[in-house]
């Protein structure tokens, strides 16, 4: 076979859904697993459905993923244009729609509403119309007649109605279709703009593209795109058919999910890594079971072979804790861009929000995690004196108050307020009373914060407010407890 290349074809209708994006990951990864060529074309011939700045968010979405095509509308790989909507313009798709009406593998259909609707029939509880092939009759010199006229027009395919159609796909295996349920399939609308079906296949052979990957819900279709490329006497590319993307309750994931959408998950705090590798794995996993894997790593590792036939699960838990892996590892300062907005939004300015950020950095699952983690540093929240008991460190409500009552002075005589310092003076104060280290650490760390669990220790808490308001809030809290 000649080299790889595979294409994302996606269509400027809006945000990008999960499903495309792993369509686009998964044509990605075969064709550089292969050292091939990865193509983007935008099909367009839907005018309907176009969306203003829908073109942006592809180009945005592909670059942000790390999902660099070799050829496309801005690089040029010589079998241009990229575009349907321009192709169309140069009449590609015409010619070879003509050119199968010319061998009696096509025909125009003149049919208006009212008599396709005739033809529409229930099938369980579905409605569906199969074209009954009525203008296929029509003689050569009626056709011309009503196409000079200017009636309003199709072209249809013309499908065979007996026997079978097998098809190979690399993950469902081989299917067959009963010719009799295959409709004669619209190629030219009467917009004179191609069908989807149609503009695909024409383009798939004039680009040279090898391996054709896409969503399952396209496995039905199959039998009739390979009638077009037997009609033409093109090659069959080789189909991968991605399996279907549910959610949690295993539905359709769709747009109404909130995280159906690339964007939907960047706006929702995930790292565009994280994303990426977690589609990677919607349908297919590596041979070791590895799960964290980068881009480069994912290049070498993709087989297409061991991709699932079952609904893959799009499961927020595992994201959440992907994606938490993810910041782990992430760059010191590269967190604190992304964190700063979140740490602005709940803090204001004044604190040290560089050090806060490397506190929370190993904590957040997503980056709105932040905002309820670090909160008290601004305020104090309501809590309850039950929180002072704790059961390891031996603490009660009155020891704590005791202990609060003892550092009070020696915090207010204390001139450097560093963590280390602060730490110092209170082991040095529960040394001399015979407390273990926690046994002080608590309250004023409760007392500080108001919360069961913080990003930092009792000292760090208080260097970060200053002496002003750590003073402030454990008089505050001796006078809640006593």
């Amino acid at each position: 076979m000649s080299k790889v290349k595979t294409r994302f074809a996606p269509s400027p209708t809006g945000r990008m859904h999960v499903g495309n994006l792993r369509t686009a990951l998964y044509a990605y990864l075969i064709a550089k697993h292969e050292g091939g060529t990865f193509m983007l074309r935008i099909e367009d011939t839907d005018q309907e459905r176009f969306m203003e700045g829908a073109l942006d968010i592809i180009y945005r979405t592909l670059a942000d993923a790390g999902l660099v095509h070799d050829e496309g509308p801005d690089k040029d790989g010589g079998v241009g244009p990229y575009v349907q909507s321009e192709r169309n313009a140069r009449g590609i798709y015409l010619k070879y729609a003509r050119q199968l009406v010319e061998q009696g593998d096509a025909y125009y259909c003149f049919c208006d509403k009212e008599r396709l609707d005739g033809l529409k029939t229930t099938v369980a509880g579905k409605e569906i119309a199969i074209y009954d092939k009525h203008c296929l009759h029509l003689s050569k010199e009626e056709v011309e007649e009503k196409l000079a006229a200017g009636v309003p027009h199709v072209i249809r395919i013309n499908m065979p109605t007996e026997g079978v159609t097998t098809f190979h796909d690399e993950i469902y295996g081989d299917i067959t279709v009963n010719n009799a349920e295959l409709d004669d399939m619209i190629l030219i609308k009467s917009d004179g703009y191609p069908t989807y079906n149609f503009a695909n296949v024409v383009d798939d052979h004039l680009m040279g593209i090898t391996h054709v990957v896409r969503g399952n819900e396209y496995l039905s279709s199959t039998p009739k795109y390979n009638r077009l490329y037997e009609a033409f006497g093109w090659e069959v590319p080789v189909y991968v058919h991605c399996p279907l993307i549910t959610n949690e309750e295993h539905q359709k994931l769709s747009k109404r999910s909130g995280h159906s959408s690339y964007e939907d998950l960047l706006e929702q705090g995930f790292v565009k890594d994280a994303i990426v590798n977690f589609v990677a794995l919607l349908g297919w996993s590596p041979s070791d079971n590895h799960e964290i894997m980068s881009l480069e790593e994912l290049v070498k590792n993709f087989d297409y072979r061991h991709m699932s036939k079952s609904p893959a699960v799009f499961d927020m838990t595992k994201l959440k804790w992907m994606n938490g892996e993810y910041i782990k590892k992430m760059d010191e300062d590269v967190f604190y861009e992304l964190a700063l907005p979140y740490l602005k939004q709940s803090l204001g300015e004044g604190l040290n929000l560089r050090r806060i950020a490397g506190m929370v950095k190993t904590r957040i699952e997503i980056l709105p995690d932040i905002c309820e983690m670090v909160d008290f540093f601004r305020q104090v929240p309501e809590y309850d004196t039950a929180m002072y008991t704790h059961k390891k460190m031996k603490t009660t409500a009155e020891t704590s108050l005791q202990v609060l009552k003892d550092v009070l002075p020696l915090l207010e005589s204390q001139g450097d307020y560093t963590n280390d310092a602060l730490f110092a003076l209170l082991t040095a104060y529960g040394k001399e009373k015979g407390y273990k280290t926690g046994y002080v650490m608590w309250p004023v760390r409760t007392a500080a914060s108001g919360k069961q669990m913080t990003p930092a220790g009792a000292t760090e808490i208080l260097e970060i407010i200053g002496k002003e308001e750590s003073l402030r809030r454990i008089r505050a809290a001796i006078e809640k407890l006593s």
